[in-house]
């Protein structure tokens, strides 16, 4: 394979890199400043350390770490290196943990220093081999072992199949599904989307998502990479830190939530957002009346597009022409979306059926799920996403709902089965029934429908706090009904319809 050949998604974004690479490319405040040259120093550095471990091609690197410029490090040494990253949410849990370490079996686990007391457990029992810490402050074994290693190494060539990333998302049957992305999957969205969204050379991202799923990882990192830009790099959103920084900036990218934050600062205005040129939303349904309140107070329209774990992105609002506020766009260059009825027949506009996409940036199955993988996929080659969606007359598509009771909170996926399955175990417990109903700071709340045994005697507050201790906290019910019956049809299949109605306010 020639050197220019390499679909390495490392060599694919340093590629962007810029010509002078002692300026910054991550900003992460208090005068902590890495170089272009620094990232590519330490991601070396790691990288080496892994080939020293003669790790077998294709290995899984698991990561649960805090958010730091150091996990970016990691992330792009992995894909350096030629194996696998497996980012894993911070909220999640011992239980949680145990099933992805098992089911994907990776070589590394990385994981923070303050869990290392519960992770090192779960590695052992699954024999993984090395095990490392990482902490946001720079500290942790990982960082030591590095130390000592060259800062110089050869990007693995790797072909556009490869396999680069496992992203693990929830599934209906409570089972968790690792969505296989290849070098070529993301690679390919990264250029797109670096074309659509007009990066550009002295671009400054403010980055203030969180690194362990797609909007963050993927779209946003990728996006400053690929194009030379300085990241201005905080661990968490803060609205305040974010209407400071604003001004540094030319493009934010941010989930609903963080949004309706900004509006709820009196300070928050056009003087904040004068250097700015693209706010993007994503990872959850952006309310119109966020969008229109958005544009009245700042004289700019949030670019809102739609994707997911399995694709990357499908499809965005236009940079140049109209953001239409409650839609997701146009399909994107390269990649086709159709929406079509029960009978697999492509819908009119206005009509409501099921969102179908297929291009370079579909992944190719689920691991080691090969009858899962099948039932996604048609006999055309195109990807069932689950959702619900229409066109309107100007061929923007519309996301109307979720065919598989997917709950979107505060930018999180969160399928009910889940949760029930913890909800039923649980003593004086017959069944349940979770929800999402509609709320105005994370866009749905998880809210749990629950009938007790005859005789149990349930407490909501009680049920909380035993779901706190299994699961990760934005999954955990705000709210946790009592009642003597579940709606059902005549087929006997809860009517989680009605529930939605009885407790949406």
């Amino acid at each position: 394979m020639r050197e220019r050949d390499n679909q390495n998604l490392y060599a694919v974004l340093s590629a962007g890199f810029p010509a002078d690479r002692s300026s910054c490319c991550i900003d992460a405040g208090e005068g902590l400043r890495y170089t272009w040259d620094d990232v590519e120093r330490a991601s070396a550095m790691i990288a080496n350390l892994f080939s020293r471990l003669a790790l077998p091609r294709g290995a899984r690197v698991a990561v649960q770490v805090d958010k730091s410029p150091e996990a970016v490090l990691l992330y792009l040494a992995t894909l350096r290196a030629g194996y696998v990253f497996l980012p894993l949410n911070t909220a999640y849990q011992a239980a949680e943990i145990d099933y992805f370490v098992g089911d994907a079996e990776p070589s590394v686990v990385v994981c923070s220093p303050a869990n290392l007391g519960w992770v090192e457990p779960i590695a052992r029992r699954h024999r993984v081999p090395h095990l490392f810490t990482l902490g946001a402050d720079r500290t942790g074994t990982l960082l030591e072992a590095a130390a000592r290693e060259a800062d110089r190494f050869a990007t693995v060539r790797s072909r556009a199949d490869e396999l680069a990333c496992i992203v693990y998302t929830s599934g209906t049957t409570g089972r968790s599904k690792g969505a296989m992305l290849s070098h070529g999957n993301i690679g390919s969205n990264a250029r797109t989307l670096h074309t659509y969204w007009r990066w550009r050379a002295g671009d400054v991202l403010l980055h203030m998502l969180p690194i362990f799923h797609v909007h963050g990882l993927f779209v946003a990192i990728h996006g400053a990479l690929l194009s030379g830009s300085t990241m201005i790099w905080r661990a968490r959103f803060d609205a305040k830190e974010a209407i400071r920084l604003l001004p540094r900036a030319t493009v934010f990218m941010g989930v609903p939530t963080m949004y309706v934050r900004l509006l709820d600062e009196p300070g928050f205005g056009p003087q904040a957002c004068r250097n700015m040129r693209l706010f993007v939303s994503g990872s959850a349904p952006l309310l119109p009346d966020t969008f229109r309140q958005f544009e009245e107070r700042t004289g700019q329209r949030i670019l809102e597009r739609y994707g997911m774990s399995e694709t990357a992105m499908i499809t965005s609002n236009p940079y140049d022409g109209n953001r239409a506020a409650g839609t997701v766009g146009l399909p994107l260059p390269g990649i086709e979306v159709r929406v079509v009825d029960d009978a697999g027949r492509p819908c009119g506009t206005d009509e409501i059926g099921a969102i179908q996409v297929r291009g370079p940036n579909v992944f190719s199955g689920y691991w080691r799920m090969p009858e899962k993988t099948k039932e996604e996929f048609t006999a055309d080659g195109f990807f069932r996403t689950g959702d619900m969606g229409k066109w309107d007359a100007n061929g923007y598509l519309s996301i109307v709902g979720r065919s598989k009771d997917l709950i979107i909170t505060g930018g999180y996926n969160v399928y009910p089965k889940e949760i029930e399955s913890y909800l039923d175990e649980m003593e004086g417990v017959l069944e349940s029934a979770v929800i999402g109903v509609p709320h105005r700071d994370f866009g749905e709340a998880v809210t749990a429908v629950v009938v007790g045994k005859p005789g149990a005697r349930l407490d909501e507050a009680a049920i909380i706090a035993a779901l706190r201790g299994h699961i990760a906290a934005f999954k955990v019910p705000k709210r946790v009904h009592l009642v003597d019956e579940l709606p059902r049809n005549t087929m006997g299949k809860v009517q989680k319809n009605l529930l939605r109605e009885r407790y949406a306010t």
